[in-house]
């Protein structure tokens, strides 16, 4: 075929110009951009070259017809016109792809209906005979677009998407398309990086995506020769001699493998690194692409000297909890850069404006680019050489003007270690503290304990510690706090904790605890699922410090647990809203008579049967119910339960949908009480405790009890400077005080 057609290459948005460069580089000339794609005119071969080279295409479309079409019934008459029997034979099957921008013509699938219907039509006219219509990989593939003002009918000679190149065994989570990757790259000027054999590194390459795209581009292989498949191989005006030429002409092309630079990737999953390296050596490039597993933050080690390109794609958050937990995330990316990559290029591709700021560093370009419907950017950086590290205020955003001399400084004083006033009180209030309550503790058999509680106000978090490891939550910075700011200062304090407490930094767990209302409390933040099991009073618990926004033991509770230890012998027990039944192995542990553990969640009954059992108490008199607390307290009265002690420690506010109202502890509590009371015997006892900050124990409409307030009593050491809770002894008769 050697007339002048009309083709359109597709692209995602944000490549258009990338892609007309590649055109012009593979001899295309009359290119004209246009949204999400170009268009071009030329012969068969120069459509031939794109879809076997193009890194950014998404398909190639060969123009048939143009036609004008007001109704479903002039666009079946203006399909039917093309000679079809001249494009594909009645043995080959076909699907067509149909989009509608028109006002009346709104309905995508009715048109693509009576496309199919006028091509099916034609066969049927002239040959009595029909081609099978399927979904899945067609011999022939039909594009149209069915315009206000024109329709437009394509041969789709690219077939499945022009980004499946060929070499992709398995996919992790959210996998990069080839093409995006291909881009990111082109963007990142890699392809004069791998011509001075500069190296490239990804430190959370996934399925290894950007680092097969580099390898593809370093050694000049065109991108399509692993495909099995083009839409053109079917069509019955195929050049054959001519694709042949042109496929062998790529494969002569291509330069030796060991001329690629070193390119290296790591991942803290080998699940995941087990999905690139099969899709590295798919790619014929296991010899040339070395993989470690490893975390963001550790050096990839044996990087050559000079510096290269360090590219990724982290992930970018939509789930309720990820992007808090993702914060820290970028933080450590930021960090890692600065520590270990001077010197170095860098590019960080997000769709997430607000996460990029965590990275801490001032880009010096950014370039949008789409992952489908998604807007991202590409975050481009310089990192300085060795001697300079970029201050934790350098956000992303234009750079200030300064003269050499004021960064120099400033460079200086850096290095010197000179750091902000409020660190160095920071340092010093932890040590007091610490110092303090590591003897309290050591003498009362403690290893889980508040260390620290938003003391300093520009350090505005909780630290607890967990035997070796320390759990850190930072209060949520007010709207007048710049958030990434506020974030920096606290990641800052992570090696001051680390080296005051004596702990593994990789042992401090870091989150954002945000003022929570209905069941927030209880969603999953994260899915680590990594416990350990740490000890109380010779008791032993599971925690987890990552998943939940809470750590499955509530350390301010520890006085209110001994004092159910202390009163529950030969008692029976009733935990409500148990979460996960520390209480209740307190009370197993005080020689309980029986203990019912209630709770809405599962899988915190689960977990309070976990800990009965590390603790040895798995006996039938011990049992779990699931059910909303207050519900169940309906039901458990007019089936004769019966308690002599009780802990009742509701949530401030819950919206749960298991529920059939809201419950509010201000609100509620007095009828909550009230039906707790009705359970408890005589000469029983209920502990009630309340988080909620404004708490007031409504004592006017609870006249029928003797109420005793106990806080001093449960609010222990570790908590007297800011307790989190206020608690109450409430019995039908006047019992002797309660002490520990």
């Amino acid at each position: 075929m050697t007339q002048t057609s009309n083709f359109f290459a597709t692209c995602p948005k944000g490549v258009e110009d990338m892609l007309a460069n590649e055109c012009e580089q593979l001899g295309i000339s009359d290119v004209k951009q246009q949204a999400a794609g170009i268009a071009f005119e030329g012969v068969i071969e120069d459509a031939y070259k794109l879809c076997l080279w193009s890194r950014l295409a998404s398909r190639v479309l060969l123009r048939l017809s143009s036609f004008p079409a007001n109704d479903y019934d002039e666009l079946y008459e203006g399909v039917k016109q093309i000679d079809w029997l001249s494009h594909f034979s009645v043995s080959n099957s076909f699907a067509i792809n149909c989009f509608a921008a028109h006002d009346t013509m709104t309905n995508s699938h009715f048109a693509t209906l009576r496309i199919k219907d006028a091509i099916v039509d034609q066969f049927m006219d002239k040959e009595d005979v029909r081609p099978d219509v399927v979904r899945d990989n067609p011999d022939i593939r039909v594009n149209v677009y069915v315009g206000q003002l024109e329709t437009i009918v394509y041969l789709d000679l690219s077939g499945a998407p022009m980004h499946q190149r060929g070499y992709r065994q398995k996919t992790g989570l959210a996998p990069l398309k080839e093409s995006l990757a291909a881009a990111i790259l082109l963007r990142s000027k890699w392809p004069k990086l791998a011509k001075q054999g500069l190296p490239l590194c990804d430190p959370m390459c996934g399925s290894g995506t950007l680092l097969i795209e580099a390898a593809y581009i370093a050694a000049n292989i065109a991108p399509g020769v692993l495909r099995k498949h083009y839409g053109f191989l079917a069509w019955k005006q195929h050049d054959v001699d001519c694709w042949n030429r042109l496929f062998s002409e790529a494969k002569q092309a291509a330069k030796d493998k060991s001329s690629i630079p070193v390119i290296v990737g790591s991942d803290n999953s080998k699940n995941v690194l087990d999905v690139a390296r099969d899709n590295i050596e798919a790619a014929g490039l296991s010899n040339y692409i070395t993989l470690y597993q490893q975390d963001v933050s550790d050096p990839i080690p044996n990087l050559p000297e000079p510096p290269g390109l360090l590219v990724t794609n982290p992930p970018y958050g939509k789930r309720l909890g990820q992007v808090e937990q993702l914060k820290n995330l970028y933080y450590r990316i930021g960090q890692s850069l600065k520590d270990n990559y001077a010197g170095w290029d860098a590019a960080v591709f997000t769709s997430s404006p607000e996460l990029a700021k965590f990275i801490g560093l001032r880009s010096h370009h950014k370039n949008t680019l789409y992952n489908g419907p998604l807007k991202c950017v590409l975050h481009q950086y310089h990192m300085r050489e060795r001697g300079f590290s970029q201050q934790a205020d350098d956000y992303d955003t234009k750079p200030d003007a300064k003269t050499p001399d004021t960064i120099t400084t400033k460079a200086k004083a850096h290095d010197q270690g000179v750091r902000h006033e409020s660190a160095d009180m920071f340092e010093n209030r932890l040590k007091k503290n610490f110092k303090h309550l590591r003897k309290w503790a050591k003498k009362n058999d403690i290893s889980c304990y508040r260390v620290y509680d938003a003391d300093i106000p520009q350090y505005s978090m909780a630290i607890d510690i967990y035997e070796n490891w320390v759990h850190v939550q930072e209060y949520e910075a007010p709207k007048t706090v710049d958030a990434a700011k506020a974030f920096h200062r606290i990641n800052a304090a992570i090696p001051i904790i680390a080296a005051v407490l004596d702990i593994d930094p990789n042992n401090v767990v870091l989150k954002t605890r945000k003022i929570q209302s209905g069941a927030e409390q209880y969603v999953k933040q994260d899915e680590k699922k990594r416990t350990l099991v740490v000890h109380e009073q010779g008791l032993k618990f599971k925690v987890n410090l990552y998943d939940y926004l809470d750590t499955g033991l509530f350390l301010d509770h520890r006085n209110a647990r001994k004092l159910i230890f202390k009163y529950s012998q030969g008692r029976s027990f009733l935990n409500l809203f148990a979460y996960t039944g520390t209480a209740t192995v307190y009370a197993a542990a005080g020689g309980a008579r029986s203990t019912t553990t209630v709770d809405m969640s599962n899988t915190y009954l689960e977990w309070a049967k976990e800990n009965l059992k590390l603790n040895k108490f798995t006996s039938r008199s011990h049992q779990f119910v699931q059910a909303d607390c207050t519900q169940w307290l309906w039901d458990a009265k007019r089936e004769g339960h019966r308690y002599q002690l009780i802990f009742l420690d509701p949530p401030t506010f819950s919206n749960s949908k298991k529920m059939t109202q809201t419950f509010d502890v201000t609100r509620d509590h007095v009828e909550l009480i009230n039906l707790t009371m009705r359970l408890l015997e005589d000469e029983g006892m209920l502990i009630f405790s309340c988080n909620a900050k404004k708490f007031k124990l409504d004592m006017a409409k609870l006249t029928d009890y003797f109420i005793h307030d106990i806080t001093s009593q449960t609010v222990s050491e570790d908590f007297k400077k800011k307790p989190k809770h206020k608690c109450w002894c409430i019995s039908k008769q006047e019992i002797d005080a309660i002490r520990l």
